[in-house]
């Protein structure tokens, strides 16, 4: 009689601990596969052994639910099958394809929680590929990670709450934080702020970041625009469009940005989960129930990687959907406590919609990017040519487009070009983002070496 096959979790953030968590309460031993080298996800990062900066210098306000999911996991070692640092880069016929350290390995699954977290968003703009430009989370991952900042003098410029958290995060390292500018306007803010009183806690830190950044002198600028990257080997400063439509130069030597936060659904789509377009996150999302339960039978999504919600609602997302697994498998599940996580995470979805209205996405952004900056740095496609290849009639969907024009066909997958190729699309055919459709996912789902290939390790691969 074979040995039964323990669930796997896939993401080793507040979604996955929790759900860890709930598996081992009830006396199960999941198989825990986490990228990073130390459990916590992006937002509750570790860094390596012997850092010498604390929680409450690396995670600020947060630092006590870092340390608390840090605790979390370093008691549940002993009870899970816990594999830092590797890569999960394809699923097919209910077996993950991994890589660890440069070695190939294979897990087999049942029951699959996809708990792989979210990624920055980000449309280009003229000099957006200068070295020294990063993401908000590239930003964030050095300073947590690695102890250091991007630059001497940085920018920020994008939307959302993670724009001001890294911003203050900076500076409360020593870094010196040239600006924040944020696209959404003002007026924004003071719309979604009935809804926001929902949740004093989390309106009070965002309102206690930008008076903090406001008092050390760092200059907070809303309704901007970006003009241009100013430099050529490295940043040099940023060029900028005020509310007015006046032009401002800004000096700086690197520029973090992203406008908000997209769901990594690459995994979900590749265990065969139907996706929606959600038109608040502005993206295709992997189809689920209020518990978590994809429409892939054995799969359940927790966190950001289902869509956005933040760290409170991965947690408790992360216990609901192992919550739901226990019942499928016929094991003792508490109801009520599963009734409660729905509760609750039904409150932060509407917190969310008052985010949203807070730090909407430009979306006029995508209709001014000129015909000449590159869309696509992998396979460097260009703006223009999208819009030459719907002049045509070609293309009314990403995939035919990605097939025309090779956009989304480098490294990336179409990780980080995908969704400003979608808006680009979408722009130039007059319709919107839902209907050009998504990018078929294929694996690798991210960069792996050619020797996995030459090993003869990957699906396909002749032997």
């Amino acid at each position: 009689m074979s040995a039964p096959v323990a669930p796997v979790i896939v993401g080793a953030g507040p979604a996955g601990v929790r759900a860890a968590q709930a598996l081992v309460r009830a006396g199960l031993r999941p198989i825990v596969i986490d990228e990073a080298a130390r459990a916590g996800g992006q937002i509750y990062r570790q860094p390596p052994p012997g850092f010498t900066r604390g929680k409450p210098a690396l995670y600020g306000s947060e630092h006590r639910k870092a340390d608390a999911l840090h605790r979390a996991m370093d008691a549940l070692l002993p009870h899970v099958d816990y594999r830092p640092d590797t890569l999960v880069w394809n699923c097919e016929d209910g077996v993950l394809d991994l890589m660890c350290q440069g070695e190939a390995d294979a897990v087999p699954f049942r029951q699959l929680v996809i708990a792989t977290g979210a990624t920055d968003r980000v449309l280009p703009f003229p000099g957006w590929l200068t070295p020294g430009v990063y993401t908000l989370g590239g930003a964030q991952v050095a300073l947590k990670f690695q102890g250091c900042a991007i630059g001497e003098r940085v920018a920020f410029l994008g939307t959302g709450p993670l724009l001001y958290l890294v911003a203050y995060q900076y500076a409360k390292a020593g870094a010196r934080v040239a600006a924040v500018l944020d696209t959404a306007a003002t007026a924004d803010r003071l719309r979604a702020l009935p809804g926001m009183l929902a949740a004093p806690a989390l309106l009070g830190r965002g309102l206690y970041y930008m008076a903090w950044l406001r008092a050390h002198g760092v200059p907070l600028h809303a309704g901007v625009r970006p003009v241009r990257v100013l430099g050529g080997q490295r940043v040099a400063g940023l060029r900028w469009r005020d509310a007015g439509g006046a032009e401002h130069e800004l000096a700086c030597d690197a520029l973090g940005f992203g406008l908000a936060l997209r769901a990594e659904t690459q995994l979900a789509a590749l265990a065969g989960c139907a996706f929606d377009f959600d038109a608040r996150d502005r993206n295709w999302l992997p189809r689920r129930d209020p518990a978590g339960r994809a429409s892939a039978p054995g799969v359940y999504l927790a966190g950001d990687a289902a869509g956005i919600a933040g760290a409170d609602a991965a947690e408790l997302a992360g216990e609901r959907a192992a919550l739901a697994l226990l019942e499928d498998l016929g094991l003792p599940a508490d109801t009520r406590r599963a009734a409660a996580l729905e509760r609750r995470l039904r409150r932060i979805g509407r917190l969310r919609d008052a985010l949203e209205r807070a730090f909407p996405f430009p979306q006029d952004w995508a209709r001014d990017i000129a015909d000449d900056v590159v869309l696509c740095r992998c396979e460097e496609i260009t703006a223009g040519t999208v819009r030459a290849t719907v002049a045509t009639g070609a293309a009314s969907e990403m995939n035919r487009l990605k097939a025309l024009t090779r956009v989304g066909m480098g490294r990336c997958q179409g990780r980080m070009c995908g969704a400003g190729a979608a808006e680009v699309l979408a722009g130039a055919l007059g319709v919107s983002p839902a209907a050009v459709g998504r990018l078929r996912n294929q694996p690798p789902i991210k960069p792996i070496p050619i020797s996995l290939h030459a090993a003869g390790t990957m699906p396909g691969t002749p032997t």
